[in-house]
């Protein structure tokens, strides 16, 4: 019961924490740099479970692209299909109950859906954006598998096991539930905040009357009990989502922001649904006292052996290249100084002998510098390895480089030749002295 536990607990610690020392009961478990996707932390995190209404998430992703994308707006309004209705009346699940003689616009349901893991409104979303459940879930798949997660299979837009859909299930057997690893959850959550950071604004509200001026209005209670308002409040948290069926146990994914820095937190398969909130303290905690944010490459910085490489074909031989922009990120107290920076060239700009071909123009990319850690502690790497940018710097040309001219390339080509026939010249002339 929430009374037994002590909301104080649940307050920010400046006492740093080990990772060894986090004693996470929970299944699996990640920490990741919400800026970077850098992995703080993990706890057998590619292991696939049940990620129950944490699958919201990909649904509140759709909802905000549909909108994006101009298919859907906010103020639209939509009606209930029998098997929304059918579902939102079931109060064992979570739910505000929607009427079928009644059309409810997009916002209404979509906060329905955010704050209170409704689930009918869900499904409602789910059928305006796709057509039917099923479409929307092949675009789950889809978005999924564009994200880089490739463990996830959706077969509905809730999160709920195929039993409770009162035979409504489409797509795969009886009793599944939706699957995903907790990494994979980790992504999805920071593909949303970073495509879509405006969900934090919904995530964060604390309640919220649905419909309050009518009869059937009700009360919405976020069920992510860690909001500074709530029970176990906890400082800077502002999302994300809670899962909770019989096969999923209690899952959580948070997100919080102190100082600048944010974390993106996962747990799955907790034993109490207080003690979700607890392990996602002990998280929080660990990244928030044992991280510090750095700045470990400036705009301009330069390889000192690597300032310059070789162009051929230009009226230049060799280009100056620097960093385009800095490089900060989220490093261990004390392990600044162990993460070294490594050149990599994009081979489109290279020929067969590894050289840069000309032209090139002033500012153009050639390629990145990625930090090598070079410490003790295990390194966790991104939750995306796919070269988008993250912990790294792009390395341009410091000024243009044009083609030479075919009279230039000739005599290059011929200088060598010429240069040995005068070296002799000038030994036959010696000799005549």
């Amino acid at each position: 019961m929430v009374s037994m536990l002590s909301a104080s607990m649940f307050g920010y610690s400046e006492k740093a924490s080990a990772a060894p020392d986090l004693k996470n009961k929970s299944e699996t478990a990640i920490l990741v740099d919400g800026d970077t996707g850098k992995i703080l932390y993990e706890k057998k995190a590619e292991q696939v479970l049940p990620p129950a209404s944490m699958s919201k998430m990909m649904t509140e992703y759709l909802v905000n692209e549909a909108i994006k994308k101009g298919k859907i707006q906010w103020d639209q309004k939509t009606g209930i299909s029998e098997y929304a209705h059918k579902i939102s009346q079931n109060r064992d699940l979570s739910n505000v109950p929607l009427r079928s003689d009644y059309k409810y616009s997009v916002k209404e349901l979509y906060e329905a859906m955010a704050i209170y893991s409704a689930n009918g409104a869900s499904i409602t979303l789910a059928e305006l954006v796709a057509g039917s459940e099923a479409k929307f879930v092949g675009m789950m798949n889809a978005k999924a598998k564009e994200m880089g997660i490739t463990d996830a299979r959706f077969v509905n837009s809730t999160g709920l096991n195929n039993n409770d859909l009162q035979g409504y299930d489409s797509v795969g057997g009886k009793t599944d539930e939706n699957k995903m690893s907790a990494k994979s959850v980790g992504i999805l959550a920071f593909k949303l905040i970073s495509d879509y950071p405006e969900v934090l604004k919904t995530a964060s509200i604390p309640s919220k009357w649905f419909r309050p001026n009518t009869d059937d209005k009700i009360m919405m209670k976020n069920w992510n009990w860690m909001l500074p308002s709530l029970v176990y409040g906890y400082k800077g948290v502002d999302g994300l989502k809670t899962g909770t069926t019989d096969n999923a146990g209690y899952s959580f994914a948070a997100t919080a922001k102190k100082d600048g820095t944010r974390l993106i937190s996962v747990l799955m398969k907790s034993n109490s649904y207080e003690g979700r909130f607890g392990e996602t303290k002990q998280l929080l905690d660990y990244g928030f006292s044992n991280y510090t944010k750095e700045t470990l490459l400036p705009k301009g910085y330069q390889l000192k052996k690597q300032k310059t490489l070789p162009v051929i074909q230009g009226k230049e031989k060799e280009v100056a290249i620097a960093t385009k922009e800095p490089v900060s990120m989220l490093v261990k107290r004390g392990e600044k100084e162990n993460y070294k920076p490594v050149l990599v060239i994009d081979k489109k700009h290279l020929d067969k002998d590894g050289k840069l071909k000309a032209p090139l123009k002033k500012g153009e990319t050639i390629g990145h510098i990625q930090l090598k850690y070079t410490g003790k502690d295990q390194d966790h790497g991104y939750l995306l390895n796919d070269g988008s940018g993250k912990g790294q710097a792009n390395v341009v040309t410091t000024k243009a480089v044009e083609k030479a001219n075919w009279f230039v390339l000739a005599m290059r080509g011929t200088g060598h030749f010429f240069g040995g026939v005068w070296d002799s010249a000038v030994e036959t002339v010696k000799g005549w002295f």
